[in-house]
């Protein structure tokens, strides 16, 4: 299906190659680059170099094709595997690792290691998310459930949906809040400005996120933050928005910030209705070492 652009006065001069990867969601320079030279992309119907720079009303046009499917191995990782049985996975996932392959990842995900431990995964997200129901952030660490067929996938998904899935997170945050809870109610979506990020925007998805202060310290804030909603970034976004980005976010956060490997943000608690039984599973885990530290850190500047 092809889509089209239409330069903005805003626009003028930049670099095709450089507008586009703004433009097009998830997309990297080099990629972009790929398109123009096989003339997947065109201005006023005719192709350009990835040097171009675009004026006002330019109409730029593409049609990205169809991603061939990876071969995706099983690879040996070691995993903590909170809870398994014949139908569900809950695995207590290490910040910096991605959940599935994409481009720029295809080994070392979770799904490379799901693979290696089980072959009986969901086949619901087709080859190549195989039993994962929903996602956490490459540096985000703790706690995800992962369907081993699809009856089961199709109850999580569903409890998903209906806003029945518990799920909460630990995260330091810059700044003192004042107050110790909180709803944030705000739309998100794709950010207009910086199409590589979201933020709240008109005509954004719901989203919803709660909020309780843990822990005061100065210029920071550890909360406990639970999702009714589960959009993309969502509690990096909200956080954001509110003006207590989370410390150590590359993406929303200022740069001066506490020395982490990534945001500062742990899915500590999950609980779900099991699929087959209907039993109530809650389990919950400690953050990891670097976000202890970081905590430690903080208690010694208050001393």
């Amino acid at each position: 299906m092809s889509e089209k652009y239409v330069v903005t006065e805003n626009d003028q001069s930049k670099r095709i190659d450089k507008l586009l990867t703004e433009v097009i969601p998830d997309s990297s320079r080099s990629q972009i680059q790929g398109w123009l030279k096989d003339h997947v992309v065109l201005v006023d119907g005719k192709p350009v170099k990835s040097n171009y720079k675009v004026q006002p009303d330019d109409t730029i046009t593409w049609a990205v094709p169809e991603p061939e499917p990876m071969d995706i191995l099983p690879e040996k990782v070691d995993l903590h595997i909170v809870y398994e049985d014949e139908d569900v996975i809950v695995v207590n996932k290490p910040s910096g690792m991605v959940i599935h392959p994409s481009a720029g990842h295809h080994s070392g995900t979770l799904v490379n290691a799901l693979l290696y431990h089980c072959t009986d995964l969901s086949g619901i997200n087709g080859v190549e998310r195989p039993g994962i129901v929903h996602r956490i952030d490459k540096d985000t660490s703790g706690l995800i459930m992962v369907a081993k067929n699809d009856r089961a996938h199709k109850s999580l998904a569903e409890q998903l949906s209906k806003k029945t899935v518990e799920r909460k997170y630990e995260a330091i945050v810059h700044g003192e809040i004042h107050h110790e809870y909180g709803t944030i109610e705000a739309p998100i979506g794709r950010d207009t400005k910086d199409r590589q990020k979201m933020a709240v925007v008109d005509g954004g998805r719901d989203a919803v996120t709660h909020f309780r202060v843990l822990r005061h310290f100065t210029d920071f804030t550890l909360v406990e933050c639970t999702l009714e909603t589960g959009r993309t970034h969502q509690i990096r976004v909200h956080m954001r928005y509110i003006s207590h980005p989370l410390a150590g976010d590359p993406k929303y956060g200022p740069r001066k910030t506490l020395d982490l490997n990534g945001q500062a943000l742990h899915a500590k608690s999950l609980g779900f209705e099991h699929p087959r039984t209907g039993e109530w599973k809650k389990f919950e885990v400690e953050p990891p070492q670097d976000f202890k530290e970081t905590l430690s850190y903080l208690e010694t500047k208050e001393l």
